[in-house]
């Protein structure tokens, strides 16, 4: 299997034409299309500081030491 990259245009009627270089014999082959992003890049919001206060609960227990088990990978 070969692969070839070209570069084209998708036109008004959603169609790419392609020149292959001679050295390609007839035959069948797969195409591949792969879009380059369009989109415009959404600006980024800035960040609230305290955004997020009282809605995020720690348990009591986050301090608490790990059992071995848990560090060896086994199901605790």
């Amino acid at each position: 299997m070969q692969a070839l990259e070209l570069s084209t245009e998708i036109n008004e009627k959603h169609q790419i034409h392609l020149q292959l270089p001679d050295s390609i014999r007839a035959g069948k082959a797969k195409v591949i299309v792969l879009l380059e992003d369009v989109t415009e890049p959404q600006p980024k919001k800035k960040r609230v500081f305290g955004q997020f206060r009282g809605k995020i609960k720690i348990s009591e227990d986050f301090d608490n030491v790990l059992p071995d088990d848990f560090w060896l990978g086994n199901d605790v």
